[in-house]
């Protein structure tokens, strides 16, 4: 069976993504690496540690990462962010603490054991900024070709950011870091925002999850139906809110949900570009591609699979 890793900065899609992995018998989800982004390290661990709780999965052991890039000496949470994810990550819904601390290995040294243990059988999803995997790399170089694939979700190359025209909010909070990841040559895909946008949660589908009468159910359409206001407001075209992180977990789960355009990737690390996902001209010609970039999704069997999922999930965890 397929053993994953989720890297998380466990805000709202997050938490959606821990439930689909949990959710997907193809795939055991080993452990979760904390990271910063939409909320502090501190408080993405706590969430992780609470959620699998919550969800009847009190086995999966939570790592503590790297809590902001190496560029810089700390880390704050954007207000839009806040606006977005609420001041607690998980649309300020209240959820009991879990009696579970994070494990007292790095999580840095967890991947790369995990790495060495489990070889091709390991998928590794980032779902915030590239930190941790960065370092596990530069720490232990031949964990990139001994990693069966890494599918992260970041980086925009079809469409614009949402941070600027060009830059997605994980790559802008370490872009030295997913460069680094981008030109190791490591197996990665990118699960971009040019796909993630087109795969929309609405109220509807909230409505299923609180109409199970769980408290896995209710704390799913409440953390949920926050992130969808916040989308009202921020971007009202789109009619729903974007299920960024679940689809990274999705196409680690199932790769065929997109289709890819093999291309060797860099991110502009200078200038006023920093943090643009784009083609890597140096390596244009290079016969080997060590990245795929998702250009297209296939929405409805992807919603399908993430409400089938998810749904059983909370039903089953009460």
């Amino acid at each position: 069976m397929t053993k994953l890793i989720l890297d998380l900065d466990t805000g709202v899609d997050d938490a959606l993504a821990i439930a689909y992995a949990l959710g997907s018998p193809e795939v055991e989800l080993i452990g979760i690496t904390g990271t910063y982004g939409n909320v502090l390290l501190e408080q993405g661990v706590r969430n992780a540690l609470a959620i699998t709780e919550l969800l009847g999965h009190p086995e999966v052991k939570v790592y503590k990462g790297i809590p902001h890039s190496e560029a810089t000496d700390g880390f704050e949470v954007l207000e839009i962010s806040k606006f977005i994810h609420g001041n607690n990550g998980i649309g300020d819904v209240d959820i009991p603490d879990s009696a579970r601390e994070a494990e007292t290995e790095p999580a840095v040294d967890f991947i790369i054991d995990a790495v060495k243990t489990y070889g091709k059988d390991l998928v590794y999803v980032p779902t915030g900024p590239m930190t941790n995997i960065a370092a596990a790399i530069r720490k232990a170089p031949e964990i990139k070709d001994k990693i069966g694939k890494i599918v992260l979700m970041g980086g925009a190359l079809t469409v614009c950011g949402n941070v600027n025209c060009c830059v997605e909010a994980n790559i802008s909070q370490d872009p030295d870091a997913a460069d680094y990841l981008f030109r190791s040559g490591a197996p990665a895909t990118m699960v971009g925002l040019d796909v993630t946008l087109q795969t929309l949660l609405t109220y509807k589908e909230t409505q299923q999850w609180r109409d199970l009468n769980t408290k896995a159910g209710d704390f799913l359409a409440d953390m949920t139906d926050f992130y969808i206001k916040a989308y009202e407001t921020t971007s009202p075209h789109l009619g729903g809110c974007g299920l960024h992180d679940p689809l990274a977990v999705g196409v680690a789960v199932d790769p065929t949900l997109v289709t890819t355009l093999p291309i060797n990737l860099q991110v502009d690390v200078e200038g006023p570009t920093r943090g643009r996902t784009i083609g890597d001209n140096t390596r244009l010609n290079d016969p080997v591609k060590t990245m795929q970039a998702a250009v297209g999704v296939d929405v409805p069997r992807f919603l399908n699979e993430f409400m089938t999922r998810i749904t059983g999930l909370a039903r089953n965890a009460g």
